[in-house]
């Protein structure tokens, strides 16, 4: 069987989640490498209607063992919540298909409120942090500052390597944000509360999915965001604090010798964004707001309004080629339907010039975007299961991207059930 890679393209939100849960049941393994709990991927199905922070799409399937690699920030209290709410509705969560590996590094409260506490110093130069902690978090772990998950096993170890990280993390608070100190006690009491229970999901995943490897079983990656948001290849500052390209999927996932076989680039058939940052498709005012309430534009974590606008093929194309994608799955094809005339953005104007090559971020600011406009289709296309029975409309425009990114578009999301796709 083959490991494969489900990855975002563009700036996040693209609907990885949605691709997850329709194409795990066909793996052993769904790992998650990269992230935390600051995104989130919503995914409807028999169970109802659900938004994933940490745990991965796969915990639908029965016999898919879902894991947590080291490349992942895991907030305990998060976590557990989410467990929660999965099993309030029917879905077993057990040691038997969660594994967290004892590589990963907690989220602690501290990463949550230093996060807070800079964004709100930026002011109007904010990254739009999420607050969930996990530029903090991301720094203390390249710092050598934060606590390995499987330190939770030995509890005398814990409390010392905890005091000496709440000294330092302090000073920050104190000194620098002026803040009241973290008191031990109360710190230790959240471990008890949130952390402990977490061990029974504790395990060597490197090992586990190397074993698996060797028995012939089929892993399938799951990255949160996309392309643009990547530490070192996205729109910097505004990126997340991690690695989101399938290229870290060795580092992240605990199998450093691992060979991924497919990459799947997940796009929306138009563009959407959460948070701050240049966004050169961007649409605004009334034509925005109608495309938002259509195609219910809401941040899974934070419920903030997504930003919105045409499918920028300057950026996808980039985002394919950082991402090494192989095929694509497009989502959302059915929210366009009500467009009379459907606008491409196919090059950017820059200082008087026309580019179509991504570039530096900086530069992002002063693109505008040129258009280029197909024909609607003007239909319902939600119970559309087959290629040939879309409209000629629909399939031109799948074919305009297709040929513009330079990458086969495999599947066609036309709705959020499950069974609401056209594979080609």
């Amino acid at each position: 069987m083959k490991n494969s890679a489900i990855v975002g393209i563009n700036w996040g939100d693209e609907g990885k989640g949605r691709i997850v849960d329709l194409l795990s049941n066909k793996y052993d393994f769904v790992v998650r490498y990269q992230g935390g709990g600051n995104a989130g991927h919503t995914v409807l199905n028999e169970y109802g209607k659900f938004a994933l922070h940490l745990i991965p799409s796969g915990i639908f399937h029965k016999g898919v063992v879902n894991v947590l690699g080291n490349g992942v920030a895991i907030d305990p209290e998060s976590l557990l919540q989410e467990i929660e709410s999965l099993r309030e509705k029917g879905i077993t969560v057990d040691e038997n298909n969660l594994k967290i590996s004892d590589r990963a590094s907690l989220l602690f409260p501290w990463h949550k409120a230093l996060d807070a506490l800079e964004e709100d110093r930026l002011k109007n130069k904010k990254y739009g942090s999420t607050k969930q902690g996990i530029a903090p978090f991301y720094s203390d772990k390249y710092q050598k500052k934060t606590i390995m998950v499987g330190e939770l096993l030995y509890s005398k170890h814990l409390k010392e390597h905890i005091k000496d990280i709440l000294e330092w993390k302090n000073l920050t608070l104190t000194g620098v944000y002026h803040e009241n100190p973290i008191d031990f006690d109360a710190l230790y009491s959240w471990c008890e509360s949130y952390a402990f229970k977490l061990r029974p999901f504790i395990c060597d995943t490197g090992k586990l999915l190397k074993k698996a490897e060797q028995d012939g079983k089929s892993i399938l990656f799951e990255a949160q965001l996309g392309s643009l948001r990547d530490l070192d290849y996205g729109i910097y500052p505004y990126t997340t604090s991690s690695n989101t390209l399938a290229s870290y999927i060795p580092l992240g996932s605990g199998l450093a010798n691992i060979n991924i076989d497919e990459v799947i680039g997940v796009v929306k058939a138009y563009s959407t964004c959460v948070g701050e940052g240049p966004f050169v498709s961007e649409w605004i005012g009334e034509e925005a707001n109608e495309l938002r309430e259509i195609g219910q534009e809401y941040g899974a974590k934070t419920g903030r309004p997504r930003r919105v606008g045409p499918i920028d093929i300057v950026a996808t194309r980039y985002g394919v080629e950082c991402q090494n994608a192989t095929s694509i799955a497009l989502t959302k094809l059915d929210i366009l339907s009500y467009m009379d005339k459907i606008p491409v953005c196919t090059k950017y104007l820059l200082n008087g010039k026309t580019i179509d090559d991504f570039p530096f971020p900086f530069e992002l600011e002063d693109c505008s975007p040129v258009y280029e406009y197909l024909d609607g289709w003007k239909c319902d296309i939600s119970k559309v299961r087959k290629w040939n029975d879309l409209p000629k409309n629909a399939q031109r425009y799948v074919e305009y991207i297709e040929k513009n990114i330079g990458c086969r578009i495999q599947y066609i999301s036309v709705g959020q059930e499950r069974n609401a796709y056209i594979k080609r």
